[in-house]
């Protein structure tokens, strides 16, 4: 591909993976995705740039991704979130290690209720037979990362907000970027 991203446009983004059309509002457009997201982040849902960048990424990136986005919001977690972002932070380390698919897998069991519960979430419907019903629904792990990260970002300021949106959205965007030079085993 032209641009060495996963899609060549934004509609091939939507057309491989339907269900972000759930979570979007947006049409697509066939610019490229990073001038897609790009575009996103100066329109009127910015937020839905979070979503697309959730989508963008590998989900095994996006998790990782998540997980970045929220350290940087480490002072506004509480103690149970900053416990589940040490278990990502392992899993997306070493996705196969049983102690750490245990560890997610245990996780699991919490409701979605803060910000890292949903990037557990994403963990657990990363891997194949989890038995989660919204996976099995279709709902894959871009979905929890999405929600995970606005879940955070609706923590921070108002008048703060945006920046902090922009800077996830500009860090969503180097590591799509840096998938596409096939250095993600180095990145983390």
């Amino acid at each position: 591909m032209a641009n060495g991203l996963r899609f060549r446009t934004a509609s091939d983004l939507f057309s491989a993976l339907p269900a972000i059309a759930r979570d979007m509002t947006t049409s697509p457009t066939d610019q490229s995705p990073v001038a897609f997201c790009r575009a996103l982040l100066a329109g009127r849902v910015p937020e839905e740039a979070i979503t697309f960048c959730a989508y963008l990424l590998p989900e095994r990136a996006a998790i990782w991704w998540a997980h970045e986005c929220l350290n940087r919001l480490a002072e506004l977690l509480d103690d149970r979130d900053l416990e589940l972002l040490v278990l990502v932070h392992g899993w997306v380390g070493e996705p196969d290690n049983p102690s750490h698919r245990a560890a997610i897998s245990g996780a699991m069991d919490m409701p979605p209720a803060t910000p890292a519960a949903w990037i557990v979430l994403a963990g657990g419907w990363h891997h194949e037979g989890s038995g989660n019903g919204m996976a099995q629904a279709g709902f894959p792990a871009a979905h929890a990362v999405s929600a995970g990260v606005l879940a955070g970002l609706a923590r921070v300021s108002l008048e703060d907000r945006f920046a902090v949106l922009s800077a996830f959205v500009e860090m969503g965007i180097q590591m799509a970027e840096i998938e596409a030079r096939g250095l993600s085993a180095d990145a983390y």
